[in-house]
């Protein structure tokens, strides 16, 4: 297939650049099995569910992860922490006028934190911190908020571009698995009451899921590298609720790729997995887990669009994306979202 199978027109004005006021406030765009598609409100989520269903969750927390700092001779840097090797070391995006070489030294905010470009790791940089990674980006760091909202952080940011479910244990990615910021308290507790189940999984994620895909045939695109674990008692209450004939939702595609990891790396079995993963789904791909997804409105030509795609196909999606277009739904980390069937399962 193709990337330019994967585009659409997206004006500007229907990109959400900030958050409505309440979370559970989005509208949502229901694309059944049947490639129809259906308006509705976020909340009605609980109509569109069963008790016995099962919510499959990211529990990942945010780090405040880009930090502004200068070199020796005084040029800006810009250090974006992607992932932690341990307390001082990190692999990281730099930004500068030109690239670091290693040995290089830069310095973060007022006290001037040293960071060392230590070499090279595929497209990342491993730096080595002279204090604590986490005590920097507490004191320093900023939210890395996607760079399509062409704005700093602010702070709004510091509570919406979290999940009202994250583990504080689990601060670790540098962008929010966005289809569960619709998710409030009281809608968590409805769907409870109403017999809903959940589980939590983590999938670290990485700066990589805004990267472009840049190779006109998708199937030679090399995926990113994320983090993920699927416990043991998550995936036998996805057994148990697929035995009985219940539907397993996935929120977000984080969820979809670390469940879908875990059973790819056990062959097919629905078992626990904690690894690295480079999972890449498109049409085509035979789904292992997920019965349905929650998920908001992805970028053109994405890979994220792609793995939608595969749930239904490409055509129901890009129909339902130019319904959500003309009906001026809001795109992207902080607009709309879209409950999305697997037209596999019945």
């Amino acid at each position: 297939m193709q990337l330019s199978d994967f585009s659409f027109d997206l004006p500007d004005e229907l990109i959400a650049r900030y958050p409505l006021e309440t979370r559970s406030a989005s509208r949502l765009l229901h694309l059944d099995v049947q490639g129809q598609y259906h308006d509705y409100h976020f909340t009605d989520i609980l109509d569109l569910l069963q008790p016995g269903d099962l919510l499959l969750l990211n529990d990942t927390k945010v780090m405040k992860a880009r930090l502004k700092g200068k070199r020796a001779t005084g040029g800006a840097v810009e250090v974006l922490v992607e992932r932690m090797m341990d307390k001082f070391v990190a692999h990281c995006h730099i930004k500068a006028s030109n690239s670091p070489k290693e040995g290089a030294e830069l310095f973060i905010g007022p006290d001037e934190v040293k960071v060392t470009v230590k070499g090279r790791h595929e497209n990342l940089f491993i730096v080595e911190f002279s204090q604590s990674i986490l005590d920097v980006l507490d004191k320093y760091g900023a939210l890395p908020i996607p760079p399509y909202f062409n704005r700093e952080a602010e702070s709004i940011d510091t509570e919406r571009y979290q999940t009202v479910f994250n583990d504080p244990t689990k601060l670790a990615s540098v962008a929010a698995p966005t289809a569960s910021l619709h998710f409030d308290e009281a809608l968590l507790k409805k769907l409870e009451a109403k017999g809903i189940n959940k589980t939590f999984v983590t999938l670290h994620v990485g700066a990589g899921t805004f990267l472009p895909v840049r190779t006109t045939d998708i199937e030679n695109h090399i995926m990113h590298s994320e983090w993920c674990d699927v416990s043991d008692e998550s995936m036998a209450l996805i057994r148990e609720t697929k035995a009985r004939g219940n539907k397993v939702i996935a929120v977000g595609t984080t969820a979809t790729r670390a469940t879908e990891s875990a059973a790819q790396a056990n062959g097919g079995e629905l078992k626990g997995w904690t690894g690295d993963t480079q999972i890449f789904i498109y049409p085509g791909y035979e789904f292992k887990v997920v019965d349905r997804l929650i998920t908001n409105f992805h970028l053109p030509e994405s890979t994220l669009l792609m793995l939608v795609s595969a749930l239904s196909n490409r055509d129901n999606i890009l129909n339902a994306y130019h319904h959500a277009v003309d009906s001026q739904y809001r795109f992207f980390s902080y607009g709309d979202a879209m409950l999305i069937d697997n037209l596999n399962v019945k």
